[in-house]
């Protein structure tokens, strides 16, 4: 027991360091585990999206896709040719995302990835020998997706979600490897992390690894379809869906009693993918998930924040058989458990509330939320407006929000930003409205809580302040 002493101390010191970090970034939940979704891996540190407010900014100027932009990726799912099935599986891990820095060279990296606790900058994973990945072996590769230690034996930070990869088949791995080596070396050197003492020590992340890390590839269940199973090792492995919508302990694991049931991060909400009939995906079908998954959008719901870019990046482009397995696996997730009560909404935000919406939003949304399915999203039982956090709804209520451009939707309908014309108290008040009207059901949003949110996003999107 002495010799355990000095690491059991550390642990606690370090537990108690980040807990002052992360105290505002983490809200604590209680739903049960879903059956079949254990995630014994552990997740990833922060955020697997750079800087979700590209993902609302820029889409306007992502354009029309084209052709070129969006190759048919599809039909390399199995292709013998291991660069082919190697692209369309860096496709569907989303790894352009993380891996190019906007206006930077594909696959270069540095891209700043924010987490609650500091700023780390994506790898250049282009096959450069001296600011890339020229150097390191399909072993070297294998063993950072498996086990998170990169070439030289440098244990890399969680947010590049190995936690997830470890589950990746080594026939796959190695496939993505040898398509990253068909790639142009791009010098790119790699801004230096900013991150507090001592977690800009890698010696941490031993710890951290020991605590929350269980390396190992997916295993199949016999007792379920291969579609079944397909679309497990998607969720579990390259696709790392969990990195988001997985709520996560103060020292930025996933909370594996809450495995894919929703999580808040970089001011969005990701939303709850289990059973649960008012959060969740209870009332959508196996082809709502497909159709979402491939066109950003579908009767129900339209993608937002940092989903944008997972769709136009990786979903849009993948198989629709892939797509189908996502939706298999995803439909058999049981909802979290019997909702807790909730204190109504007073009659006074609801009557404000409402007056600002027949206002403002009736006419594209409907007098009854209704919405106009594939444009302009129906508000009536929508999982998002109904997530326990308002952040999604309070953001895209004070900076609009314009539908992702895929190959399947082109176009993209917008729904202008509000933050100039309604305050702080009407921001609230018909956020809490549209959260409990026509049979919804969410907690009551403050006139704080708004103010909060516009002061969070103001400085990144040029809002103005409360009018």
């Amino acid at each position: 027991m002495g010799s355990r002493a000095p690491t059991i101390a550390l642990c606690v010191a370090l537990a108690t360091f980040v807990a002052a970090c992360a105290t505002e970034n983490y809200r604590q939940y209680s739903p049960p585990v879903p059956e079949g979704a254990d995630n014994s891996g552990g997740g990833a540190i922060g955020l697997p999206r750079a800087n979700s407010d590209y993902g609302t900014e820029d889409v306007a100027a992502w354009g029309p896709p084209s052709a070129a932009a969006f190759p048919p990726d599809a039909g390399d799912q199995y292709s013998a040719d291991p660069v082919a099935r190697g692209r369309y599986l860096a496709v569907a891990g989303d790894c352009r995302s993380c891996h190019t820095n906007p206006g930077g060279q594909d696959f270069a990296g540095a891209r700043p990835i924010r987490t609650p606790f500091g700023i780390i900058y994506s790898a250049n994973i282009t096959p450069d020998p001296k600011t890339g990945i020229g150097q390191w072996t399909e072993a070297d590769f294998y063993r950072a997706l498996h086990k998170g230690i990169a070439h030289g034996g440098k244990n890399l930070y969680p947010v590049f979600p190995y936690t997830y990869f470890t589950r990746m088949s080594r026939a796959d791995v190695d496939a993505v490897w040898t398509y990253l080596q068909t790639l142009a070396p791009t010098y790119q050197v790699k801004p230096r992390n900013q991150l507090p003492f001592p977690l800009n020590i890698r010696f941490v992340l031993k710890l951290w690894n020991a605590l929350f890390f269980k390396p190992g590839e997916f295993r199949s269940n016999p007792a379920m379809s291969a579609e079944w199973n397909r679309g497990a090792y998607i969720v579990w492995g390259p696709g790392h869906c969990g990195a988001c919508h997985t709520r996560k302990n103060f020292l930025g694991a996933d909370r594996n009693s809450h495995a894919l049931q929703g999580g808040t991060l970089d001011n969005w909400v990701a939303l709850d993918l289990t059973g649960d009939p008012r959060r969740g995906l209870a009332d959508w079908s196996p082809g709502d998930i497909v159709e979402y998954l491939g066109s950003g959008r579908n009767a129900r719901a339209a993608a937002s924040g940092s989903m944008q870019e997972v769709v136009y990046e990786s979903t849009s482009r993948m198989s629709d058989s892939d797509l189908a397995a996502i939706a298999t696996y995803l439909k058999t997730l049981p909802p979290r458990g019997r909702p807790k009560g909730m204190r109504p909404p007073s009659e006074a935000a609801m009557r404000a509330g409402q007056a600002i919406y027949v206002d403002t939003c009736a006419a594209c949304h409907g007098q009854n939320g209704e919405g106009q399915p594939r444009y302009f999203p129906p508000l009536a039982g929508d999982t998002a407006v109904q997530a326990n956090d308002p952040t999604t709804t309070l953001r895209i209520i004070l900076e609009g929000s314009r539908s992702v451009p895929t190959p399947a939707k082109p176009s993209t309908p917008a729904m202008p930003m509000f933050a100039n014309k309604l305050s702080d108290e009407e921001v609230a008040s018909v956020a809490t409205y549209v959260r409990n009207a026509w049979g919804n059901a969410a907690p009551e949003v403050s006139a704080h809580s708004s103010a909060k949110m516009r002061h969070k996003v103001m400085t990144r999107t040029n809002l103005p302040s409360e009018r």
